[in-house]
């Protein structure tokens, strides 16, 4: 059951002006969508993976209801926040399975390889939060743009509409975050071997 954009902005407006009785309908819009987003985050998981998209996403909704004070912008804000919330469920995971772990060197990383959240790869998650948090200090809006692009696996044109720039800018920005987290996570997985 999938509501309109401007019908999931309505409830958002709503719950961040205490209207707490929309959350149950705002669920039932936005859950195909966050299990989506959960599903692209672990899209090359193996099955039998403990940490499975439904549980990704109930942890993240249940992050999401503890926020407060958020002023809700749009839909895709909404969107955007919830795959940063996944983002850090990944690494909470990865951590708490490193700790455990203790060990692996880390060879060269690819963006597009990172998720591959088995338990030889973990350091990948952690590298990529490194690097994205390092990025964040040099360029913060390339930062934002990858947290919707990759994460949230929003669209350029959703990822324009959420951070009011054209789609020309968010392409370009998009391009050289990517190109600067590969330099990074390459030369972080070299570190970690060496």
């Amino acid at each position: 059951m999938e509501g309109e954009p401007g019908e999931i902005t309505g409830l958002l407006g709503k719950l961040s002006s205490g209207q707490a009785e929309v959350s149950a309908r705002l669920i039932a819009l936005v859950y195909s969508q966050l299990r989506s987003i959960a599903g692209r985050c672990m899209l090359r998981e193996r099955p039998d993976h403990t940490l499975q998209p439904t549980v990704l996403v109930h942890e993240a909704y249940l992050r999401l209801a503890a926020e407060t004070g958020i002023r809700w912008q749009s839909r895709a804000h909404f969107f955007g926040f919830a795959a940063q919330i996944m983002r850090r469920v990944l690494l909470d995971y990865a951590r708490e399975h490193r700790a455990i772990k203790r060990g692996g060197a880390a060879a060269r990383i690819s963006l597009d390889e990172v998720f591959l959240i088995t338990e030889d790869q973990l350091d990948r998650v952690l590298i990529l939060d490194e690097s994205l948090q390092k990025l964040a200090a040099v360029d913060p809006q390339q930062a934002r743009i990858v947290e919707f692009r990759f994460f949230a696996g929003m669209t350029v044109e959703e990822t324009s509409e959420a951070m009011g720039m054209s789609t020309a800018t968010i392409k370009r920005e998009w391009s050289h975050a990517r190109a600067w987290l590969h330099r990074d996570m390459s030369t972080r997985g070299a570190h970690a071997a060496g």
